[in-house]
């Protein structure tokens, strides 16, 4: 291993969290005296969720084993994309963030991202789904491409551009999903369960891929001290399997929620009292 690469907790992630969440808490505490209904304990308690699954994914000591085991490198990449960021959302972080900021600055803030219309086109299209879509594929394929994964076994910097990439990936990708408010509606409900499936189609490549190639895709784990009694091979094959796993799970559970809630009986009649 390259003596560049930093195994031990990051510190800088620990306190970036902690004030993260101490802002957060002070947003959530002034919006929760006049929006009750909306900022409910559940949504704290998934954005402190999200919050630890990152931290235990980047800065627990835990986090230093994805040197070790491809699988515990995709058991971090899969816990930042499909738990961490949809709880995270689900916590409606925006506007509980920046009331959770300087006051001068939370009423500033919004007024202006809002006016500006580079910002506002921006916007757009970053949340647009087949921009979420693409670049949550990306995320996945280019990073386990040989030659950047590599780069981020080597480079203690390389390897944090890698977990940015994948946060990024993830509260895009969740972004059509969860809707987090105060955020509008930019497609039908009925358009989730597909973007969910076809999302599932490039991991299952992939994770195909590392399962039955046949052969070590990564050096690295050629020389890497083994902390179990699991050959590189082996290890490969289970890190392909656990991905194929947890996707299914995390993409197509959700998909069949939202089918089952759109065509509940109850909902179709609202709809119709509505129509």
């Amino acid at each position: 291993m390259s003596p560049e690469v930093h195994c031990g907790p990051p510190i800088l992630v620990t306190v970036a969290l902690i004030a993260v969440v101490l802002v957060y808490l002070r947003g959530w505490y002034q919006l929760r005296r006049t929006l009750p209904n909306v900022l409910s304990m559940g949504r704290l308690a998934a954005f402190m969720s999200g919050v630890l699954s990152l931290w235990a994914a980047m800065g627990s000591p835990l986090a230093a084993l994805d040197h070790q085991l491809l699988t515990a490198h995709m058991g971090q990449h899969l816990l930042i994309m499909t738990v961490a960021a949809p709880l995270i959302l689900l916590g409606a972080p925006v506007i509980t963030l920046f009331h959770g900021l300087p006051q001068r600055f939370a009423l500033s803030a919004p007024r202006y991202l809002l006016r500006c219309p580079p910002v506002r086109e921006a916007g757009q299209v970053i949340v647009n789904p087949v921009f979420c879509w693409l670049a949550s594929a990306a995320a996945v394929i280019g990073w386990h491409v040989p030659a950047l994964f590599e780069l981020g076994m080597r480079s203690a910097r390389w390897h944090e551009v890698e977990h940015a990439c994948f946060f990024a990936a993830g509260i895009l990708f969740w972004w059509p999903v969860v809707q987090p408010w105060p955020s509008l509606a930019t497609w039908s409900r009925w358009g989730v369960p597909l973007y969910l499936f076809l999302a599932t189609l490039p991991c299952d490549v992939l994770s195909a891929f590392l399962t039955f190639c046949g052969r070590v895709v990564y050096p690295h784990y050629m020389s890497a001290h083994r902390l179990f009694d699991v050959s590189p091979l082996e290890d490969q094959e289970c890190a392909g399997a656990l991905m194929w796993i947890c996707v299914t799970f995390a993409y197509l559970a959700p998909a069949a929620a939202i089918t089952i809630q759109m065509l509940s009986p109850r909902r179709r009649a609202l709809k119709a009292e509505v129509v």
